[in-house]
């Protein structure tokens, strides 16, 4: 896997991910989420369109950030799943606790209301 970091305005990330995510990659994802929520209002939009495949433990990393991030205020939401991702998060559960967007640019417009 493959991850990137664009700031959109001042206080929105957004994370682009790349390949897959399993337990080979998940501790690079933890990594890069430890840096975003180093931010004082982490706000961060997850781009998931060139992800491939994503397994439960590459979730997790999700999961367990989300508990820091509405500590300090923010929100962390998704953006551009394949039907595979759709299908998982829904499955799994993601879909009550983030806010899952067609595209990026959703997400992004979403959080200006």
């Amino acid at each position: 896997m493959q991850s990137s970091v664009t700031d959109h305005r001042s206080d929105i990330a957004v994370l682009h991910l790349r390949g897959e995510l399993d337990a080979d990659t998940a501790g690079q994802l933890h990594a890069t989420l430890a840096e975003l929520l180093e931010r004082p209002v982490p706000r961060i939009v997850v781009d998931l369109n060139d992800l491939k495949f994503c397994d439960s433990v590459g979730l997790s990393a999700f999961i367990t950030s989300k508990q820091v991030i509405t500590a300090r205020g923010g929100w962390l939401s998704f953006a551009g799943a394949n039907p595979f991702l759709s299908q998982l998060m829904e499955t799994v559960g993601l879909s009550r606790y983030f806010a899952i967007f067609p595209e990026v640019d959703d997400a992004i417009a979403a959080a200006q209301l």
